[in-house]
């Protein structure tokens, strides 16, 4: 169950990761109601939202999920910003509007306040530990809450790191890279190329292809 921000593109395809949007944080009501009617679907269904998302509209789904004895798994992409409508601060970020440092909210000390024992950070880079923790996570016969938090690449203070590069003896053209959806990434010639000036570094293609043929530190054209 998808929810309302830069996530949303996860429905279209290569992804094709969410199947049902309705409005401003209501992937977790969703989600709730769904396995509440379907419990034998809980180990495969998830709720998506983005930080900014929960503050505005997602914490009162999840209070719904513990007070009603839900089995919901919530992931919330933490991107430390408002990216969808232009990198505005949430109460997240430890900043108001004017920029005035104000108090941060953790969402993880919020869910485990409203009495959700379930709760993990994970870093989105580390793909084979996201996976794992959604596995684990999906099995649990309660709710649970996965924090997935990076810091937005377009953000000023987050670096970009070296672009990666293609050995193309080793590349075999499975296109397993392009399931990520990466815009930096393309082939040509039966061979995965990879744009220098779009690449930021993150190393998810790398994790992706089974052949060793994406390497760090590429130049950037």
């Amino acid at each position: 169950m998808g929810d309302i921000g830069c996530y949303t593109l996860g429905s279209a395809a290569p992804l094709t990761a969410i199947d049902a949007v309705v409005c401003m944080g209501a992937s977790i009501g969703m989600t709730h109601g769904y396995t509440k009617i379907r419990p034998e679907e809980a180990k495969r269904t998830v709720a998506v939202i983005g930080d900014s998302t929960f503050m505005h509209s997602g914490m009162t789904g999840l209070v719904n999920v513990v007070y009603n004895k839900g089995i919901s798994t919530v992931l919330v992409l933490d991107n430390a910003i408002t990216g969808m409508t232009g990198h505005q601060q949430n109460p997240t970020t430890g900043m108001t509007l004017k920029q005035q440092p104000t108090y941060p909210i953790r969402i993880e000390d919020f869910a485990r306040g409203i009495g959700i024992e379930r709760v993990r950070v994970v870093d989105p880079m580390d793909m084979a530990g996201v996976e794992a923790a959604l596995r684990e996570e999906l099995e649990a016969q309660e709710p649970s809450v996965i924090i997935v938090r990076r810091p937005c690449m377009l953000l000023k203070y987050v670096k970009p790191k070296p672009a990666y590069k293609v050995d193309t003896a080793k590349c075999t053209g499975c296109k397993a890279c392009m399931k990520i959806g990466c815009p930096a990434i393309s082939i040509k010639d039966k061979k995965s190329v990879v744009d220098g000036t779009i690449c930021v570094g993150c190393g998810l293609c790398a994790q992706m292809c089974r052949f060793g043929a994406l390497l760090e530190g590429g130049e950037k054209a």
